[in-house]
């Protein structure tokens, strides 16, 4: 799942963004309000976790335009004052959460968690949103799991990124570079095996115990 941090304290932005990665999201990152807005309205995110004392827009500003143009990803609003009247006015505007700095990391994993799960106990009843299946492949966004034909496959949390990342592009070719990006957020380096390493430990994980290969290399292309 993709997250988007507006947070313009430079180093706290970076510990949200490295300890969100690390916990198995996919996580951009912003500093000020207008760029913030500007990247939550040309991208899906899952979730926002969106500061108030921001430059240029604050966090209610940005708040109240997402929602004015109908755009209804959750929100988790983090403010260094525990005033009342700051929270009553950010749930009024369409936060659906709000956490005071400082604030324990662990906590905010769990609140991220819990709006997750709300939006999607929110959606169609009918669909299996928090899930993406291929063949006999399975792999549950809410529980951060993946199992093929009922079996539990144990991957870490970049291997869980890549294999959603391989199935939400299921049929089109992943060159190195784009795997790197969206996966590692590096720049690919050809002088190094980084992706060819984890790939091959990967599939020997979902593929290599299973008489069909579900991953599929395209020579030369990726």
């Amino acid at each position: 799942m993709k997250l988007l941090v507006i947070e313009d304290e430079i180093k706290t932005g970076q510990y949200l963004q490295k300890g969100l990665s690390e916990s198995g999201y996919t996580v951009d990152l912003s500093q000020d309000g207008v760029d913030g807005l500007y990247q939550a309205t040309s991208q899906e995110y899952d979730l926002i976790v969106l500061d108030i004392m921001l430059p240029k827009l604050n966090g209610w500003q940005v708040l109240q335009t997402l929602r004015s143009s109908k755009i209804n990803t959750p929100v988790i609003m983090l403010t260094a004052k525990d005033q009342i009247d700051d929270r009553v006015k950010g749930l009024e505007l369409g936060a659906n959460d709000y956490l005071v700095k400082p604030f324990a990391f662990a906590e905010l994993v769990a609140r991220v968690q819990n709006a997750l799960r709300h939006k999607i106990n929110q959606a169609d009843p009918i669909k299996e949103l928090n899930t993406i299946q291929i063949a006999d492949l399975e792999l549950n966004l809410l529980k951060r799991t993946a199992s093929r034909q009922g079996k539990l496959i144990a991957l870490t949390a970049k291997e869980f990124l890549l294999l959603e990342l391989f199935m939400r592009k299921a049929g089109q070719v992943l060159s190195r570079s784009i795997i790197a990006s969206l996966v590692w957020d590096m720049t690919f380096d050809s002088d190094t095996n980084v992706i060819d390493v984890a790939v091959k430990r990967f599939r020997s994980k979902v593929d290599k115990p299973y008489d069909q290969p579900l991953i599929h290399t395209v020579r030369g292309m990726g």
